[in-house]
């Protein structure tokens, strides 16, 4: 069975720019979509008796969000075979569930009726902490989210996260036809305990010289994997979650990975993700990664 893109949508402006990135994620890879819009509407109702005829407020406004974001995704592109369900469960409850037989989740970056200063919802924050998938929070200007740069960016860190991410990362440059650029920060050694200035560049060399050996290692099966993607490394001195920041303001996405450790029930979402979530210029795709 051929793995949808799962999408949230909840009728705010984030979830229907969503919606049309998802639209045309799903028409790259050739891939059903499926939107999915949570409603506690049943238990409540259910749990009293009705003796009007005609259907409760919150049933009607479920079933117009999903009927609109489903014409909404018809509308952008016919070609893509497009579902959408109204499920009796809160939004996290939905989206994780539905993340086991998914190609990936995608959110927008705030929901209806959230604080317009939240630079990210709660929802989209607990999906991307915790999901078994890739989760794909759509974030970001125009000209990020329409694809103007050409260019997907990967942060490769250490081998234990940066393997899934990399691989998804040169797949969808494969699919767009985009160049990748692999990011490895590295720091240099605190000058204050190196008196001799020569040792000091000699020790930064060194660190820059590990960071490209990692960019290498790192991308040398994918690369053959699909050996016509434009692939760049970029070994750049500073914190991981600044550099990828920085990077993230002339992408069309970027990518990193979430170590999952079995067991553990919170979010599971390192510092440069979480910053990137919140801050990024571009649209941002965690790939889950088992510890």
């Amino acid at each position: 069975m051929e793995l949808p893109l799962v999408v949230g949508v909840d009728g705010s402006d984030s979830s229907l720019r969503a919606v049309d990135w998802a639209v045309d994620e799903a028409a790259r890879h050739g891939m059903p979509l499926r939107l999915l819009q949570a409603s506690l509407w049943e238990r409540y109702e259910g749990a009293r008796p009705s003796f009007g005829t005609g259907r409760p407020a919150e049933e009607v406004m479920a079933q117009h969000i999903i009927s609109s974001c489903l014409e909404r995704a018809r509308l952008r592109n016919p070609e893509v075979k497009a579902s959408g369900e109204v499920l009796p469960d809160d939004a996290v409850s939905v989206l994780l569930h539905a993340g086991h037989e998914a190609f990936a989740v995608v959110t927008g970056a705030r929901g209806r009726g959230e604080i317009a200063g939240l630079l990210l919802g709660s929802v989209s924050l607990a999906v991307a902490g915790r999901a078994v998938c890739p989760v794909i929070v759509v974030r970001g200007a125009e000209p990020n989210l329409e694809g103007s740069f050409g260019r997907i960016v990967v942060g490769v860190g250490d081998s234990a996260e940066g393997t899934g991410a990399v691989r998804f990362a040169v797949r969808e440059a494969d699919r767009r036809g985009h160049a990748l650029t692999a990011v490895r920060a590295w720091r240099s050694p605190a000058h204050e305990h190196l008196e001799d200035q020569p040792l000091v560049a000699v020790a930064a060399d060194v660190q820059e010289e590990r960071a490209s050996d990692r960019l290498t290692e790192a991308l040398r099966e994918a690369e053959r994997e699909r050996p016509g993607v434009e692939v760049h490394r970029l070994p750049v001195e500073g914190p991981a979650h600044r550099v990828l920041l920085q990077a993230s303001s002339d992408a069309d996405l970027i990518v990193v990975g979430a170590v999952r450790r079995h067991g553990h029930l919170g979010l599971q979402l390192g510092r440069v993700a979480h910053t990137l979530l919140h801050h990024s210029k571009c649209p941002v795709a965690v790939i889950p990664q088992p510890a």
